[in-house]
């Protein structure tokens, strides 16, 4: 059956669109003039039936190249629901710039029956022809946005080389006016703050925390439209954007590049430059992401509170140091946090698999792992590396070992407390019929190994404490001296205790005395370095002892760690 046969009348709806919002209040602007000329139109099809809807599909201040805008959505609503037979636009562009929306659209209205006419553009989107000239006047439109919106950027960048603000959500501490930044001063002396206070707490999360115990909110700001925001707490990522942005700085940054702006600074270019070396020493490197072959209970392990424990590390002297860590601790809320909110990794890692193990039956390798079990994970690697040879995550005093894959498998959850360690394995994990919560006591073991001193010869004589730092630093300058000198004088025959007192600016006494210490027994001296003598001990008291080492530690009263007690 024929259209025409069909239906008696036709309902036609036109569709206007401009890109702005200029020029809208004059009393006939651009959507009038398009409205116009499609009225006129329709009503020269008055024989063929067309008649007008009363709906209007107005779009003003949209671009032609997103179809996200009310007016057309409310138009192909109404295509879908079979309200309408023609579409009437006074120019192709007007309906969309993009030639893939376009074929969309063609497809939406061939679907439903509806046919697509351009006022001044004649052709009829039902014929092989009308397709095609309209797929080339499509094209050339995208073409004309896609050069139009390369002229638009390559004006910003040369505005914003020149300093000139070019618009955007402007920036706490500032007003626009004239196109122009100017100083708010009640916001810039805000904003000082936040960076003496990031100074002061040195780091963004510590700020944070303390700008919510103080119930810091953002100055409320309201836009040229009338519309109020700020008032709320502040993010981390705000307080980041805020703290590195160069505009504080009298700078503006376009695409990477940071250029000289016309408008006035708000923060000492100093301090600002303190502020971005400090998060940048802050700052990870972003890395590829690799499977941590060592963290294998991370996702999996729990505080008591629900809180996931993320794997993490903490570098110090050249180490690593792995941990798992509650995320309501990193985050900054520790408060919120379980029983537990930081544990080391090898500690907790190593009783999980110790039970996880014995429950399944898989025999373990002080410091490894079964072999038959490893296939292709097999082997340790050497504590402070990883597998590539690099400094990898540790805890001290700890073998890592590689996650046996069926243990990893067999977890589903692990939930820390204060005194108890429970395990959930999976159903497919275990044997039928065995239960599949694992309870363990457990307590957490101290991180830090007590230094154990050398006790005296007299047994009911009470432990004594270590001996101070200051002296322990003292006898490692002195026995570097020692040893030197006693090198120098064995290799010069024409030094002598005189005329090393005179270099060094000391009595011969004193030189004496200090060259002494280079004849001390080699394990008292590493003693003295380890700081394990007792509280007391230091240069003085370790000088002119007796060459034969088993009497320095009868002169000194203390026992000789190497013979038997």
């Amino acid at each position: 059956m024929k259209r025409d046969e069909r239906k008696v009348s036709l309902r036609c709806a036109i569709y206007t669109r401009v890109s702005t919002d200029s020029g809208l209040e004059q009393d006939f602007n651009s959507l009038d003039n398009q409205r116009e000329a499609s009225e006129a139109y329709i009503k020269s099809q008055a024989h063929e039936g067309w008649n007008l809807v009363r709906d209007r599909y107005d779009d003003s201040g949209f671009s032609g190249g997103s179809m996200e805008r009310p007016a057309l959505q409310k138009l192909l609503g109404d295509v879908q629901a079979r309200k309408i037979d023609v579409v009437v636009v006074y120019k192709v562009d007007r309906l969309t710039r993009s030639l893939a929306d376009f074929a969309k659209l063609v497809e939406l209205f061939d679907a439903h029956g509806v046919s697509f006419i351009s006022v001044t553009q004649a052709f009829n989107t039902t014929t092989s022809m009308g397709r095609l000239t309209l797929n080339m006047l499509l094209s050339f439109a995208q073409f004309e946005r896609e050069i139009t919106g390369e002229r638009i950027r390559d004006k910003v960048a040369a505005s914003k080389r020149k300093g000139i603000w070019m618009g955007g959500a402007v920036p706490l501490g500032y007003r626009v006016e004239n196109r122009a930044l100017h100083v708010v001063e009640s916001e810039a002396e805000f904003v000082r703050g936040l960076f003496r206070r990031y100074l002061e707490t040195g780091s963004v999360v510590r700020l944070k925390i303390a700008l919510d115990a103080e119930n810091v909110r953002s100055p409320v700001r309201t836009s040229g439209t009338g519309r109020a925001t700020g008032g709320k707490a502040f993010s981390r990522g705000h307080l980041y954007w805020i703290l590195s942005n160069p505009i504080y700085v009298g700078r503006l940054r376009h695409k990477g590049q940071i250029h000289e702006g016309l408008h006035d600074t708000i923060v000492d270019p100093a301090i600002w430059e303190q502020v971005q070396e400090k998060l940048a020493s802050q700052t990870r490197t972003t890395r590829t992401p690799q499977r941590d072959e060592h963290s294998f209970l991370a996702g999996k392990l729990h505080d008591d509170r629900g809180h996931r424990m993320t794997a993490t590390y903490a570098a110090k002297g050249g180490r690593r140091w792995r941990y798992y860590a509650s995320r309501a601790a990193l985050f900054g809320s520790k408060q919120d946090a379980g029983s537990i909110a930081r544990i080391p990794a090898a500690q907790i890692e190593s009783l999980v698999a110790d039970a996880v193990g014995s429950r399944l039956a898989i025999q373990r390798i002080p410091g490894a792992v079964a072999e038959e079990h490893l296939g292709a994970r097999a082997g340790t690697h050497p504590v402070g590396t990883n597998r590539t040879g690099q400094g990898g995550p540790q805890h001290p005093d700890a073998k890592e070992r590689s996650a046996n894959p069926r243990i990893a498998d067999a977890i589903e959850r692990v939930i820390v407390g204060a005194t108890s360690l429970e395990i959930r394995l999976n159903e497919a994990g275990i044997a039928e019929g065995q239960d599949r919560v694992l309870t363990l006591p457990w307590a957490r073991q101290p991180t830090r190994r007590r230094r154990e001193i050398i006790p005296g010869r007299d047994a009911a004589q009470p432990a004594a404490r270590a001996m101070r730092m200051k002296a322990r630093d003292g006898f490692v300058r002195a026995i570097r001296d020692a040893r030197k000198w006693l090198v120098e004088l064995l290799q010069n025959s024409e030094l002598t205790m005189a005329s090393l007192a005179a270099r060094e600016g000391k009595s011969e006494r004193s030189i004496r005395m200090t060259l002494s210490l280079a004849f001390l027994a080699p394990p008292l001296v590493q003693a003295a370095i380890d700081g394990r003598l007792p509280r007391g001990f230091g240069v003085q008291r370790l000088t002119d002892l007796p060459m034969l080492w088993s009497e320095q530690w009868v002169a000194l009263g203390l026992q000789d760690p190497s013979q038997p007690v």
